[in-house]
């Protein structure tokens, strides 16, 4: 896992808001549902809707489009849907927040 620093700890968005930021070559959503940081990744893969527009309700992600949910924990879509979004490993550190993505094998060669 590769980490890298995301946002200043003032930078982090309040319980029920979100935040669209560009990291590590990728557009991300940082939610913070009650006070649990998540990231992912920022448009709905069904119809591009921009999850910084969207909601946290009992667990899932809503695009604000077509209200398609996705589960904050794994991105799994609903039942029937589907489909999926990727969701980033977070830590927050003394100095902010961070965010880890998977080193793929051609990474760790080519680094």
């Amino acid at each position: 896992m590769k980490w890298f620093k995301a946002l200043n700890k003032v930078q982090i968005p309040t319980v029920g808001d979100s935040k669209t930021i560009e990291l590590g070559g990728k557009q991300l959503c940082i939610i913070n549902n009650d006070d649990e940081i998540i990231a992912t990744q920022s448009f709905c893969p069904h119809a591009g809707g921009h999850f910084s527009g969207g909601w946290c309700k009992n667990g899932h992600l809503i695009c604000p489009i077509h209200r398609y949910a996705y589960d904050l924990k794994t991105g799994r879509g609903a039942e029937g849907q589907g489909d999926y979004i990727n969701i980033y490993a977070t830590e927050l550190r003394e100095d902010g927040l961070y965010i880890g993505f998977e080193e793929s094998w051609w990474s760790k060669l080519w680094g």
